[in-house]
């Protein structure tokens, strides 16, 4: 019998890597796409130890899933820092700390 691709494992790599991408946009796409992958990841897991003679790319499966897993951690510690700065020293203040870090690595950029 001929081994077919697991039906999800690109999916769950692709989702996966944007995940950890996504964390960058304060945490929410990050998660959102994190689930997404982790879901798929299970339906294929499923798949694949039902009958893993049948199936090839495990390899890409367990990649994303770890990928999601790393990029679902990051993005709620991310989400978790926003959420404590705008609720601590508000919009402004995070607007003020993230200007003084620009100006800050500018100048640090121009002594290099």
């Amino acid at each position: 019998m001929e081994k077919r691709k697991l039906p999800n494992a690109t999916a769950v790599l692709v989702l996966g890597i944007c995940s950890f991408i996504g964390c960058c946009c304060y945490g929410i796409v990050g998660i959102i796409l994190a689930v997404i992958a982790l879901v798929l990841a299970s339906k294929d897991m499923k798949l694949y130890v039902e009958n893993p003679e049948l199936y090839i790319d495990y390899s890409n499966l367990n990649i994303g899933r770890i990928l999601a897993i790393i990029g679902l951690i990051v993005s709620i510690v991310y989400f978790a820092f926003s959420v404590y700065m705008i609720a601590v020293v508000g919009e402004e203040g995070m607007q003020s700390f993230l200007d003084n870090l620009k100006v800050k690595i500018e100048h640090q950029q121009e002594n290099q």
